[in-house]
């Protein structure tokens, strides 16, 4: 178990809910994700998005006439069980990529694909139209994106319209335009968006996979002006997107996204930790896995949480995780001589109330001349945005660069290919917290890391949430 105090309940009933900041005093306005982390829960659709309103009588630092959200994901026709074996196997069977890319739930699929079942698809269906987004015209939208895919990072536009950036995970955004938003699995965006165009026809909504060289077809929606019908298909042919491979606007991107001058919430100075983590892909034992600085992370059987408060140590990995790696001879653009790995369920332990700075450092796979994104998401925390850079991180000179005036504020962040990513924060939410990559199977194959702190200022646990591992015996009804 993970503790998560800060989160709301999972027991919703809609994909898209609404709450107010009032009821909510620790939380901060804006867009944000819910999500099953129970195997590959998410990937099977058990998501969502919130939106966590003003108080009464306060504004935001941006207007507009509505309101709307919308999800992004990828779908696959095997199902996660079938996917988690073939993670596990030897040999080892990848999920590809994804079958289709949904826009609010929507997402398109050629049914003359070889070895479809007739019957089976069926695209004069109405259920398969693609989603319609109505606008006014003249009017200026908040479109809230959230990203829930299993695998893809997307680029998101709308043909002939600007997108006006102004909001990340839940962090109000120095404003900046773009014409398409690239985002992270488990990232959270609005934009503005003026429905300013000839208001005769439709446009087109686009979704395409980047930083994987994917054959998965872009997703699709209907920018629908008023009083055109919504079914009625735009009369040009749909934005291609981006080059997949293009990793500069991509970076960009990164690097323009700074803290609103009126919202700015300043960062400590220095850390007190440093921690680099180094993603590399491994095999342990015949497997192929994801690991951090050459430790491939492993659930435990016992909950962390009760392990702790309880002091049952003997049920985790008691050698301490290393902060960094060969830094000065590890070339970062080849094949690791040795992919071998090791596997642990231990954790960082941070003292409580102390900054900590971690560096995501990428590096070549075991493929050659490939690296690949990576959208790593933080528990119980925001985290501070100070740096991201081409190449390998060097301790000494690139600490000096890094942004402390107005550095976003984020929970979720990417690491490009061959770059590396510098975040700070504070260790000052007691409890046990995940760090780990958003994609679904790399988490799986051993992506992230667990940070514990402050665990004895934490209350005793409820009975309730014993009874796996050595809490068996723990349950009491």
């Amino acid at each position: 178990m993970i503790s998560e105090p800060r989160e709301l309940s999972s027991d919703f009933e809609f994909s898209n809910i609404s709450v107010s900041s009032k009821k909510l005093h620790w939380c901060m306005t804006g867009t944000y994700l819910y999500h099953a982390h129970y195997g590959m829960q998410r990937e099977a659709g058990l998501y969502g998005l919130i939106r966590v309103s003003l108080p009464d009588g306060e504004s935001e630092p941006f207007s507009y006439d509505y309101d709307r959200s919308i999800i992004l994901s990828d779908w696959y026709h095997t199902s996660t069980y079938e996917q988690a074996a073939g993670l596990s196997s030897i040999p080892f069977v990848w999920v590809g990529e994804p079958h289709s890319i949904l826009i609010q739930g929507k997402g398109r699929f050629n049914c003359s694909t070889l070895g479809i079942e007739a019957g089976l698809c069926n695209t004069t269906n109405p259920e398969c139209t693609p989603y319609a987004l109505t606008v006014i015209p003249r009017k200026t939208y908040r479109l809230r994106i959230g990203s829930l895919t299993s695998l893809s990072a997307l680029s998101f536009e709308i043909e002939g319209h600007n997108m006006t950036v102004v909001e990340a995970d839940g962090h109000y955004v120095e404003p900046f335009v773009v014409q398409n938003l690239f985002i992270y699995s488990g990232e959270t965006y609005s934009v503005l968006i003026t429905a300013d165009q000839d208001p005769s026809r439709n446009y087109w909504a686009s979704a395409k996979v980047v930083s994987r060289n994917s054959n998965t077809p872009n997703g699709l929606a209907i920018f629908n002006y008023y009083p055109n019908h919504p079914r009625r298909n735009p009369p040009t042919v749909p934005p291609p997107g981006p080059r997949w491979n293009d990793t500069e606007p991509r970076l960009a991107q990164s690097i323009a996204i700074k803290s609103h001058r009126r919202y700015i919430h300043p960062p400590p100075q220095t850390s007190d930790r440093v921690i680099v983590m180094l993603n590399t892909q491994n095999r342990i034992n015949g497997n192929v896995r994801w690991s951090v600085n050459n430790v491939s992370f492993n659930l435990p059987h016992t909950p962390y949480l009760i392990s702790l408060k309880h002091n049952l140590l003997h049920t985790l990995n008691q050698t301490p995780l290393p902060d960094g790696y060969d830094f000065a001879n590890y070339d970062i653009y080849s094949i690791a001589k040795n992919v071998n790995a090791t596997t642990s369920n231990g954790i960082y332990k941070l003292k409580f109330n102390t900054t900590v700075d971690i560096i995501l450092q990428n590096a070549n796979t075991m493929n050659p001349n490939n690296s690949e994104a990576h959208p790593w998401h933080l528990h119980g925390h925001d985290f501070w945005v100070v740096g991201y850079g081409k190449g390998k991180f060097d301790k000494f000179k690139d600490p000096k660069n890094y942004n402390l005036v107005n550095p976003i504020m984020k929970n979720t962040v990417p690491v490009h290919p061959y770059g590396w990513t510098a975040l700070r924060f504070r260790a000052d939410n007691p409890g046990v917290w995940a760090f780990h990559c958003h994609i679904e199977s790399h988490f799986f194959m051993g992506m992230g890391v667990v940070f514990e702190e402050g665990i004895e200022k934490l209350g005793s646990l409820p009975t309730s949430i014993m009874g796996c591992g050595d809490t068996k015996g723990f349950h009491r009804p």
